[in-house]
């Protein structure tokens, strides 16, 4: 298990709004990741959806073009 630095303070907000920055950006990556995986492996976009909690048509909106982008490299 990979070793986490310590959550900014809120009282310190550039700390704390650069983490939460850094977490958004990493939170994309993986999701973007993981749906292009659940694609390969022949998920379909009603399970895609579930998973994440949005419907198919929300989930493919946002997400099949940068999967379809990742596919083809």
């Amino acid at each position: 298990m990979v070793d986490l630095p310590p959550v900014p303070a809120p009282e310190d907000p550039e700390a704390a709004l650069a983490a939460v920055v850094a977490l958004r950006r990493l939170a994309a990556r993986l999701e973007t990741e993981a749906v292009t995986e659940a694609v390969e492996q022949g998920w379909t976009w009603a399970q895609i959806g579930e998973a994440l909690g949005i419907s198919a048509q929300a989930a493919h909106k946002k997400l099949a073009a940068e999967v379809r982008a990742r596919r083809g490299r």
